[in-house]
């Protein structure tokens, strides 16, 4: 018996050593195919657009680095970050909960987290835009309870931008973090209950620390997704608040100006790129992930 499995492993493992370079190449090839189709000939063409018009020149990437554009960065880096962290403190409590309940409660959860990700972007804003417009159902409560002699100023200012983003971008925290709770063994709890701890103190030292790599994957998402939002914060705010997504877009279809826009989407491009290979870094630096 003995002779008979090293036999079939013998064979199982040239057979595993028979694919050569070329079958592996012809393997990947459909792959390699969309790559290429897919993502390197459009970034090529954008990066060429940028460089080129008609002559090889920098004068857009150096356009970019004015004043006014420098602060059109800044502004969206903000309030990517503002969107994630603001997703994390809301997200967690929701896919704690969620980890935790069971049968027709758990099945509601579900639903009303994976409803809003089956609804179109743009309703989404538009409802935004209803709720807190100067006669929106947000005034009108107001004024009708006496609490506002006027209507207040709600929507096109940053805090509209985040609120909306947040709701929009909110699955993909709890998705994440509740994945990396629902593989925390609840083994764990009781014994650290058994052993004396109290239930802050095992969320604390035990849940939270084997959660964080979901909450670190789920603040990667929400901000790379927040940083080239682009339909929300067209919608909801307002030229005070106007992201690099946006202003991609205004040169595009207003100003056709080609050249710029593609410096602008090179430079986000680019700016995405080095926050995912420094997260990528740092967690496996720190051993989370």
């Amino acid at each position: 018996m003995a002779t008979f499995a090293k036999d079939v492993g013998r064979s199982g493992g040239h057979a595993a050593d028979s694919y050569g370079a070329l079958s592996s190449l012809l393997l990947l090839s459909p792959f390699l195919v969309l790559l290429v189709v897919a993502f390197v000939y459009p970034v090529g063409k954008l990066l060429l657009t940028s460089l080129l018009s008609p002559d090889l020149t920098f004068e857009h990437y150096e356009h970019v680095a004015s004043a006014l554009y420098v602060r059109v960065f800044v502004r969206t880096f903000v309030i990517a970050l503002t969107v994630a962290g603001i997703t994390c403190l809301l997200g967690y409590p929701v896919a704690w909960l969620l980890a935790r309940v069971k049968g027709k409660a758990a099945f509601m959860m579900t639903v009303c987290i994976l409803i809003p990700m089956w609804t179109s972007v743009l309703v989404r804003s538009y409802s935004w835009i209803v709720l807190l417009q100067r006669n929106g159902i947000v005034n009108e409560a107001l004024v009708g309870a006496g609490l506002i002699d006027e209507p207040l100023k709600l929507i096109y200012n940053q805090g509209a931008v985040i609120m909306a983003m947040v709701h929009v971008l909110l699955p993909y925290m709890i998705l994440p973090v509740y994945g990396a709770l629902k593989a925390i063994p609840v083994d764990l709890s009781r014994a650290s209950a058994n052993l004396g701890a109290s239930p802050v103190r095992t969320f604390a030292t035990v849940i939270l620390p084997l959660s964080m790599p979901g909450v670190y994957a789920g603040s990667l998402i929400v901000f790379v997704l927040a940083l080239g939002f682009y339909v929300t914060p067209a919608l909801v705010g307002g030229p005070s608040t106007l992201l690099i997504a946006t202003l991609i877009g205004q040169q595009v279809t207003q100003t056709f100006n080609w050249p710029f826009a593609a410096a602008l989407s090179t430079l986000l491009l680019a700016a995405t790129i080095a926050v995912t290979v420094v997260f990528r870094r740092f967690m496996s630096f720190s051993g989370r992930l």
